[in-house]
Formats: structure tokens, sequence, C-alpha cells
């Protein structure tokens, strides 16, 4: 009787070692960072707080290359030649005119680029060895529509958010939806248009329409 009794408590023993051995090859929970949730919503929704959202996050992604466009006023010096260094507005058709070049097309371009141009012509046939600098004097504006108190266009400020924005339009009306806004931006490739959160990062020459709330 006794050996059966420490038959059975061996058995058990045994019994429940297995389980927990079996247990323990069951891989933990892991949090993937860098990548979405399989079969849920993306982390680029998530990040604007609901996976309802419709938002294009490579098109405002931030970039480090600016983009020129109409609008913008740039200081431009070419060293050595007064006469060349001055103020130039990009105009509606997205070039800059200065002495002796004449027009160069400025749209599209990063001041490094435009740069390049300008000393690609002057080189040909006015100045031997040109060196010239051009950097963003005044960003273009940027403009704010919808249920603000004083929609319009308003100077960019750099690192601005959305939320600046309404501010500087003088806050939302009593009938704005406070929620999200959506924003248009133009690039190389065409108008991009998204709904965003307040918190989203403005670049020059965005739109942001502020829509009335419906209760």
């Amino acid at each position: 009787m006794r050996c059966w009794r420490a038959f059975q408590s061996l058995l058990v023993g045994a019994l429940v070692a297995l389980a927990l051995s079996g247990c323990m090859t069951v891989p933990p929970p892991v949090a993937a960072i860098g990548g979405p949730a399989v079969g849920g919503p993306g982390l680029d929704q998530l990040a604007y707080g609901a996976p309802n959202v419709a938002v294009t996050p490579v098109a405002f992604a931030p970039s480090s290359e600016y983009r020129l466009d109409a609008g913008d006023r740039l200081r431009i010096v070419v060293y050595g030649q007064d006469g060349l260094t001055n103020s130039y507005a990009v105009d509606a058709g997205g070039a800059i005119t200065m002495p002796l070049v004449g027009t160069v097309h400025a749209r599209g371009l990063t001041p490094a680029e435009l740069a390049r141009a300008i000393t690609a012509k002057l080189r040909a046939g006015y100045i031997r060895e040109p060196y010239v600098a051009v950097e963003v004097e005044a960003y273009r504006p940027f403009f704010i529509l919808g249920e603000v108190t004083a929609p319009g266009q308003y100077p960019y400020v750099p690192n601005m958010t959305v939320e600046s924005a309404v501010a500087i339009a003088g806050g939302f009306s009593p009938r704005a939806f406070k929620g999200t806004v959506e924003l248009t931006r133009t690039d190389r490739n065409g108008a991009v248009r998204a709904t965003v959160p307040l918190g989203t990062i403005m670049r020059p020459g965005d739109t942001v329409v502020i829509s009335e709330r419906w209760f």
C-alpha cells in the first residue's frame, strides 16, 4: 500500500513537471517597435489617435530639404558682385529674375540646387569662378480657412503647428470642430489632402480648413 501511494506521488509530480515544462516553451508576448500589429491599425493611424482618421504620413513627413515655391523671398549673395547680391522674390511662375542671367527657375528646388543653377548661368559667359549662396529670407505664407475668428493668409513661422496657426488666426469660432483639421499641402507630385490632428507640424504654403461641428 505504501509503495502504491509512493508511486502515485511520483506519477503526479512527473505530470506536474511535464506540464510546467510545456508552459515554459510558449514564447512570451513581444511588443514590436517599428511595425504595425498584424490585423490592426497601422502605427501612423495610432499616432493620429484613431484608426479611422484618414492620414497621409508619407506626404506630411518632416523633410530637411526645403523646396522653394511662389511667395518665398530669398537672400542671394554672389561674392564679390555687389550688383548681383540682393533679395529676390519667387514669382507666381516659380522663378526669380536677376541681373545678367535673367530668369532662373526656382520652384521645386532646394536653396542649394538654386545656387548651383545660378552658378552655372553666371559661369556661362559672365563670371569665371562665381561663388553663390542662397538662403530663405522669408517663407511663403500659409492659409487658414473655415471656423476660426479671422480666416486668411498669414506669414509662416518655422516649426509652427496647426494649433499655432489657429492661434494666429484668432482661435476657434464657437462652432468649430476641434478634434482634427483638413490640411492640404502641395509638393512636386501635386496637392495632397489629409485629415490631421492639431499637433501636426505645418510647412510654408499649407492650407488648413477648420470644419464646423455638428452638435
